[in-house]
């Protein structure tokens, strides 16, 4: 499980949550052969690319995936827009800038919605989620997003499902920068729908989205209303699995890149990939407290590949990230309410040790220099 690319002091290390750095195998099998998506080359790696993401995603042989060409962002639209069904409506867990989403797709879809707004960084109290099930018998689907990437904040998304099933109700996931790093099993769990990104902590390179459920959930969408026609999960999924050809030109050389993505996680395995991803995490955390910066949120509720910092004094984060990136290092603004004291650096893809040591030690130089007041 060795990268091949040296982390020589040239390398400029990407701190911003996805696209991530990849390892030289993905980036090599970028430039695979030129390829019809209409042959039977491509539906062979369809199929292998299908099966690899339902692993990596923890399903078994109940379940199964669609790949969508798009961002992430694609794969939880497309989630959102087909599994609520016509009389259904959502039950929107919000408590940071991507569970605000989650109600601007159910708005464009004319999809009926409640949403629980909890404020950016605090903890979803599973009571108030039983409570407004309870309240609403008309609510279908919880949307939650498990890494909410504007803070940093891990929600507990096997909980969720839990009170979503003991209502009746199913689980939409938006695991877009969690699935690859976080502890999270469609088959363990029983998440209903899980929406993900090949460019996060999968690995793979930029381009392409999964939806991954049961086959039973994905054939009930014969029924659901087609609110969308290029993200019809339903279209994808009879597509993909009947004729087993996209139903629409797909990027194929990211497919390249995500199998070897791919074959690299299974590889690794998804508890080992936990532990490097925290491991990285806590040894940034700790060097940022050393250098007495203030990190956002309690260790607890902390995801293992993303952290909220607390500008500097007296620091813009446009200066900082001129200044970081002239040593080789690309940070992270924070979103909307947060953006006037916070920055986020990303520990996602094959960063090492020794780049956040570097990193550590640029930081600190630019700190001190702030301190001696020399430029």
């Amino acid at each position: 499980m060795t990268d091949t690319t040296p982390p020589g002091s040239d390398r400029v290390v990407l701190m911003n949550p996805g696209p991530v750095m990849t390892d030289a195998r993905v980036r090599a099998a970028l430039a695979g052969p030129d390829l019809c998506h209409r042959e039977p080359e491509f539906s062979d790696l369809l199929t292998r690319v299908r099966h690899k993401t339902t692993l990596a995603a923890g399903g078994d042989a109940r379940h199964t995936s669609v790949i969508l060409t798009g961002s992430g962002t694609s794969a939880v639209e497309a989630a959102v827009s087909s599994a609520v069904p016509a009389d259904g409506g959502l039950l929107v867990v919000d408590n940071g800038h991507y569970g605000e989403r989650f109600q601007h797709i159910a708005d464009a879809h004319g999809i009926r919605t409640h949403r629980l707004e909890l404020g950016w960084g605090t903890a979803v109290d599973p009571s108030a989620v039983a409570a407004a099930l309870a309240a609403d018998p008309g609510l279908t689907h919880v949307g939650l997003v498990h890494h909410e990437t504007s803070s940093g904040m891990l929600n507990d998304a096997a909980a969720l499902t839990r009170i979503a099933h003991e209502h009746g109700r199913e689980l939409i996931l938006d695991a877009v920068s969690s699935v690859g790093a976080e502890r999270l099993s469609l088959a363990e769990d029983g998440v209903d729908w899980l929406a993900g990104s090949a460019n996060k902590c999968l690995e793979g390179a930029p381009g392409l989205a999964f939806v991954s459920a049961s086959r039973a959930a994905f054939e009930g969408l014969a029924a659901a209303p087609r609110r969308s026609y290029y993200l019809d999960l339903h279209r994808h999924y009879t597509a993909q699995e009947k004729a087993v050809a996209p139903a629409f030109t797909p990027g194929i050389p990211a497919y390249y890149a995500f199998e070897a993505a791919l074959d690299l996680a299974l590889a690794e395995g998804r508890e080992a990939r936990h532990a490097r991803y925290t491991a990285l995490a806590l040894h940034l955390r700790a060097g940022l407290a050393d250098l007495g910066l203030d990190l956002l949120l309690p260790p607890a509720h902390r995801a293992a590949a993303l952290t909220a910092v607390r500008l500097p004094r007296d620091t813009a984060f446009g200066e900082l990230h001129r200044a970081l990136r002239t040593r080789g290092f690309v940070v992270y603004g924070a979103q909307e309410q947060l953006a006037p004291d916070w920055f986020r650096l990303s520990t996602m893809g094959r960063m090492t040790t020794e780049d956040v040591d570097r990193f550590l030690a640029a930081l600190a130089g630019l700190l001190h220099d702030d301190r001696t007041g020399r430029g």
